[in-house]
């Protein structure tokens, strides 16, 4: 006996297709500037001055390059070039900008002591480094853009009171090749 072909279904099915539409919501940026080969305390100290609202990247450029000569990025650092913790220090300056009178060294123990933190660290130095006097008096000099370094190294001078020019200002202009831009989105 013959098979007997099963029968095709020739009717069309006319259920409407529901095409899904994706609504594109556009994403906020914001230009931040980065360092490729920055170790963990340049890209803190990096981060934190733009939270702060200093933009401009010779600004920026300026004040790393002033911490770059006083402590190499070294929080730990006892003037000398001693790697310490923040009572190991018996003299000179200490930590990324070298406090060295007694009331700024003190200040910033009793600084990392009031928020938890040891002193020794790069985030209570950095913490403690936005509450001085002197960082208050220059910060709004470092959020007008378009400055040379030149202009930022002056404001410079009142915060940390150096003596010695040091490579201040070659660590700068080097910080500011360096810095790349990037977009980010708003959080």
């Amino acid at each position: 006996m013959a098979a007997v072909p099963e029968k095709i279904d020739t009717t069309i099915d006319a259920t409407p297709i529901k095409e899904e539409v994706v609504e594109v919501v556009p994403v906020e940026t914001e230009t931040r500037w980065v360092l490729p080969t920055a170790n963990h305390a340049e890209t803190k100290v990096l981060n934190a001055l733009q939270a702060r609202g200093i933009e401009d990247r010779n600004a920026i450029a300026t004040v790393m390059g002033n911490i770059k000569q006083e402590s190499k990025f070294n929080s730990n650092i006892c003037e000398g070039g001693a790697r310490v913790s923040y009572h190991g220090c018996r003299s000179g300056g200490y930590g990324l900008i070298q406090w060295t009178s007694i009331g700024r060294y003190r200040g910033l123990g009793n600084h990392a002591y009031r928020i938890g933190m040891d002193p020794s660290t790069v985030d209570a130095q950095i913490s403690f480094l936005f509450t001085e006097r002197q960082w208050r008096t220059i910060e709004p000099s470092l959020k007008t853009e378009g400055q040379s370094i030149g202009y930022y190294m002056g404001k410079t001078y009142y915060w940390l009171g150096w003596g010695v020019h040091g490579n201040r200002t070659h660590y700068a202009v080097q910080y500011a090749s360096r810095l790349t831009s990037i977009e980010v989105p708003v959080t």
